[in-house]
């Protein structure tokens, strides 16, 4: 049993005391209003919970459903938590101070506010700067055990992958962005081929003109018949797979600020210049080849002590012994240290922060000073670096997750209810107030 299950047993314990008074009558502090497996949640929990989700309802300025109705989601919503926070800690899952502190710093940032006024809006509110880490570090707990229990339920195959990039949603999402002019020489229904040629030729002298100097925009207005005319031929940003395929074919082979030739459809010849491009193309990524040393804290050796030793290691390393033999001694990396440390070829984001700022800091074959990550304290040595071409792996990557995400939701509610169900829950009963 966890301190929070201890400590809330004891309380629903003493929850009824004896008051002072002639009367001697029993006095009701809290009580439980459900059991959940080895745990408990509270009346008092039930009610912090209930001011809160009014005060969100009233100031959205909906309508909030009756008391009851009410209660009972809230109820149902602080059992799953309970549920999930069991399993969190039966999984060894912690939210460091840090995590906390930077979740904070975001809420504070993102409503405009320094940290004393977020202080004395959670006060105004009747909460204190105490409670609000603590349910700060229940969502985020909640949210690492659901991200890692759900989403290693959910698999997409190379099938599948495939067949969502061959569709239509799938091409129009991962297609690039580009912001293009167009010019349109438009073709009379009827015309000769005379006239359809003396149409072809007045567009090529366009381009000559583009080429050498003449402002694309000035052309577009004293020659377009698109409608963007006026706008000097600007069509704005637009998704490429937006785009009609002669279109995609001809912008595909642009570079920047490049005139494409006539490209005759229906309408007549259309001249199309490409001012700008996001996404897509080749996208060269900055890899390292790093390996290190990572020792724990613990209760023998405190961080002083581990940096001392990551200190003495690197000092080793610097006069000549071997940075993989010593890894493969000290090393408390279990993933990596019997290859002597090596962590293999990097992509930007596949490590924590401290580890990849450090990484992209240090010359190669430098050895870093010790730094500390949420793993532990590290030394760390790249030994080559690369730049390679990850436009297709991000490609799929970007896609794989977004597919991943539309599962995600659909699966967790079906995750939610089977740990519900394999669970022992008693309802006592909530007090309305």
């Amino acid at each position: 049993m966890n301190l929070r299950k201890i400590f809330k047993s004891l309380l629903a314990i003493s929850a009824l005391t004896l008051s002072l008074g002639s009367t001697a009558q029993i006095e009701l502090l809290d009580k439980v209003i459900a059991v959940v497996d080895d745990d408990v949640v509270l009346q008092s929990e039930l009610d912090h919970r209930l001011v809160a989700v009014y005060a969100q309802i009233q100031k959205a300025g909906t309508q909030a459903p009756p008391q009851d109705i009410l209660i009972q989601q809230v109820l149902d919503r602080l059992i799953s938590e309970r549920l999930q926070l069991n399993i969190a800690y039966s999984a060894g899952v912690r939210i460091s101070d840090e995590e906390v502190n930077q979740t904070i710093g975001r809420i504070v940032q993102n409503g405009n506010m320094t940290m004393d006024q977020y202080v004395e809006q959670i006060h105004a509110q009747g909460s204190t700067i105490a409670s609000i880490r603590e349910d700060i570090r229940d969502e985020l707990t909640i949210v690492r055990v659901q991200q890692g229990r759900v989403m290693r339920r959910i698999r997409i195959s190379e099938q599948e992958l495939d067949n969502f990039l061959n569709s239509e949603e799938g091409r129009f999402l991962t297609s690039p962005d580009v912001n293009i002019g167009q010019i349109l020489l438009p073709v009379p229904t009827g015309s000769s081929s005379i006239e359809t040629e003396a149409i072809l030729a007045r567009a090529n002298d366009l381009v000559v003109q583009i080429n050498a100097g003449t402002d694309f925009r000035q052309l577009a207005i004293a020659n377009s018949a698109d409608q963007s005319a006026l706008q000097g031929g600007d069509l704005g940003w637009r998704k490429m797979a937006q785009l009609p395929s002669i279109f995609i074919q001809a912008v595909e082979k642009l570079d920047l600020g490049q005139i494409s030739a006539p490209i005759r459809s229906a309408a007549g010849f259309h001249l199309l210049k490409l001012y700008e491009r996001r996404g897509g193309g080749k996208r060269l990524v900055e890899q390292h080849f790093a390996r290190h040393i990572l020792i724990k804290p613990n209760q023998i050796r405190d961080e002083e002590t581990t940096v001392a030793q990551l200190a003495e290691l690197r000092k080793r390393v610097l006069e000549g012994e071997d940075f993989g033999a010593l890894s493969k001694e000290f090393s408390e990396d279990p993933g990596s240290a019997l290859k002597g440390g090596e962590l293999g070829w990097s992509t930007p984001g596949m490590f924590v922060p401290e580890f990849e700022q450090t990484m992209n800091s240090i010359a190669i074959d430098e050895v870093s000073e010790p730094f500390r990550s949420q793993f532990g304290w590290h030394i760390l040595q790249v030994t080559e670096r690369r730049e390679q071409d990850f436009s297709d792996n991000i490609l799929r990557n970007g896609a794989e997750n977004m597919l991943r995400q539309r599962k995600f939701e659909e699966e967790l509610q079906v995750w939610l209810q089977e740990i519900r169900d394999e669970a022992f829950i008693e309802i006592k009963g909530a007090e309305t107030s």
